[in-house]
C-alpha cells in the first residue's frame, strides 16, 4: 500500500517512513551531544541509558511536530532535497525555545533537555544526520517503489477525470497508471495511447502484469460489469476499489462528478459522536486561547497601525454576516482591511491586487492577522477553530444552486483553518469554490480530533509561507 490511514486521513506512505526515520536519527543525534558532553565512556552511556531516553524522545518528537508543521517532508515533492533541508534548518532553530519550554514544565524527569549546549549540538548533529540518512533513503528508493501499479476498468467521463486529476507529470500520488479498459458500448473519452486492448479477459492480464489494485470507473454500472472477471481478480489477490474512493483517497478531496447521496449514505465517514464532539471543543477552547496569548500582542499592533492609517475614528474591526452550523447565520468578526466604503455598491468576491484593500489591510490578509479577531468566535462557540470556512449568506444562497452538494458543507461548525486552506488557494468566483468543496466533504467525511490537530500544525506553513492568502 502506497497509503496508510490515520487519524481516517490517507497519509503517503513515504511520508510516514521519512518521519520515523527523522524520529529515529534525532533521538540518535540527541544521544550523542549528551554523550560527549557527559560522559564520554560507552559502557557508562549505556547503563544510564534509561534516564537519557525520555529527554531524546522529547527533543525528537518537538523537532518532527515543527517538520510537519513547516511543510518539511512534502518539500521534497516541490522544493527537492536541498529545498527540503532549507526547511529542516528552520524547523530545528524554531525547536530549539520549544524544547526550552518543555524541559521547565517537567524538568524533574527531563534532566538532559537543557543547559550546556547540549540542544545546540543536538541539532547541529541532527541536521548532519538526517541529511546523511535522508541521502541514502531517496538513493536506494527509487520513486515508483511504494507505488501501486494500477488499472482502470472504464474509459468514459469519470475515467477521464481521473486521468486528468490524477495523472500529472508532477504526480505526487502512490500509484502508477497501467492504462483504461474501456467497456462495451461505453462511449470513450479517453486517449487511444492509454486504452488496453485485453486478448483474451480482464483476469488473464492481471496474471501477466504486475496490477495490484482495479479501479471501476463506469459511468453507468447499469449496463453491466465483468463480475466474474473481477471476482477471480479480487481472488489472486487484487483490491477492487470504487472509483469515487480511489479519487478521495488518491487526492485527498472528493470528486463532486462521480458521487451521489447514495455513495455518501454507504461510504465509510460522517460519523460523530459525544467523545469526539467533547474532544473537539476541549480542543477548539485550548487553540483559541492560546493563539490569543501569543497574538495578542500583533492585535495591538494591528490596531494602532489601522487607526494610524486611517484615522482615529475610524473603526478597527469588520463585522459581517456568515452562514453557520445546520444554515444558521452569524456575526464573524476581522481586523477592517479594506476602506470603510469597500462595498457601498453591495456585496462582491475578494479578488487578487483588490483596490479596496487599504496599506495595512494588504499586509494583514498576507499574513492572516485579519483573522484573528475570530478566535473570540471560537470562544462564544459559534465557529470551530478546524472547519470550513463561513460564507456570505448571499453567496451560499447563489453557491447551493449552483454546486451540487454545496448545503453539507454546513452539516459541521464553520473554522478559523481547514482543511481546504491547506491545500488551495483563496476561492474568489465558482469555479474555485467547486473546487474548495471537495476538500471540505473530504474534511467533513473524515473529520476527527487528530485530523483537527494535524491541520492546526500544518497551518503554520500556510502562514509562514502565505499559501492560499489574498
Amino acid at each position: 500500500m502506497a497509503h496508510v490511514r490515520l487519524f481516517r486521513h490517507y497519509i503517503h506512505l513515504p511520508f510516514v517512513i521519512l518521519g520515523l526515520i527523522d524520529f529515529m536519527v534525532l533521538v540518535l543525534a540527541f544521544s550523542a551531544a549528551v554523550f560527549f558532553r557527559y560522559f564520554g565512556d560507552a559502557p557508562l552511556f549505556t547503563e544510564n541509558f534509561g534516564f537519557v531516553l525520555p529527554s531524546a524522545v522529547a527533543f525528537s518528537a518537538v523537532n518532527i511536530i515543527v517538520m510537519i508543521a513547516l511543510g518539511v517532508h512534502q518539500a521534497r515533492l516541490e522544493e527537492g532535497l536541498s529545498g527540503m533541508m532549507l526547511r529542516t534548518i528552520m524547523g530545528l532553530i524554531v525547536s530549539l525555545p520549544l524544547c526550552g519550554a518543555a524541559y521547565l514544565i517537567s524538568s524533574d524527569w527531563l534532566w538532559y533537555l537543557a543547559g550546556d549546549g547540549v540542544l545546540t549540538t543536538a541539532s547541529v548533529f541532527g541536521f548532519f544526520l538526517i541529511g546523511i540518512f535522508r541521502t541514502l533513503f531517496f538513493s536506494l528508493v527509487s520513486a515508483d517503489a511504494f507505488k501501486r501499479h494500477v488499472l482502470v476498468l472504464g474509459a468514459g467521463h469519470r475515467a477521464r477525470q481521473i486521468l486528468e486529476d490524477l495523472h500529472t507529470p508532477f504526480n505526487r500520488k502512490g500509484f502508477t497508471l497501467a492504462g483504461f479498459v474501456p467497456l462495451p458500448d461505453e462511449p470513450i473519452e479517453i486517449d487511444e495511447k492509454h486504452l488496453i486492448d485485453l486478448p483474451l479477459s480482464l483476469h488473464s492480464y492481471v496474471l501477466a502484469h504486475p496490477i495490484r489494485e482495479i479501479v471501476v470507473a463506469v459511468d453507468d454500472r447499469r449496463k453491466g460489469l465483468p463480475m466474474e472477471d473481477l471476482l477471480e481478480c479480487k481472488m489472486e489477490g487484487v483490491r477492487i476499489v470504487d472509483g469515487a474512493t480511489f479519487y478521495e483517497r488518491e487526492s485527498r478531496k472528493v470528486a463532486l462528478e462521480m458521487i451521489t447521496h447514495g455513495w455518501l449514505v454507504f461510504s465509510d465517514g460522517f460519523t460523530v459522536s459525544t467523545v469526539s464532539g467533547f474532544g473537539k471543543r476541549a480542543l477548539d477552547i485550548l487553540a483559541a486561547a492560546t493563539l490569543l496569548l501569543a497574538g495578542l500582542p500583533l492585535m495591538i499592533l494591528t490596531a494602532i497601525a489601522i487607526k494610524v492609517e486611517d484615522g482615529l475614528k475610524a473603526p478597527i474591526f469588520y463585522s459581517q454576516e456568515r452562514v453557520g452550523l445546520n444554515g444558521r447565520v452569524f456575526k464573524v468578526h476581522k481586523f477592517r482591511s479594506m476602506g470603510m466604503d469597500a462595498e457601498k455598491n453591495g456585496a462582491v468576491w475578494a479578488s487578487k491586487n483588490d483596490s479596496r484593500v487599504t496599506r495595512v489591510g494588504d499586509f494583514i490578509r498576507k499574513v492572516r492577522i485579519d483573522e484573528l479577531p475570530q478566535i473570540f468566535n471560537v470562544l462564544n462557540g459559534t465557529m470551530a477553530f478546524v472547519g470550513p470556512r463561513p460564507e456570505r449568506p448571499v453567496f451560499v444562497e447563489q453557491l447551493i444552486e449552483a454546486i451540487p452538494l454545496y448545503n453539507e458543507r454546513h452539516r459541521v461548525k464553520p473554522g478559523l483553518t481547514g482543511w481546504a486552506q491547506l491545500c488551495f488557494a483563496y476561492a474568489d468566483n465558482e469555479e474555485d469554490t467547486r473546487e474548495k468543496l471537495r476538500y471540505d466533504l473530504y474534511y467533513i467525511k473524515n473529520q476527527s480530533v487528530l485530523l483537527d490537530l494535524l491541520i492546526i500544525i500544518q497551518t503554520v506553513e500556510v502562514v509562514l509561507f502565505k499559501k492560499g492568502s489574498r
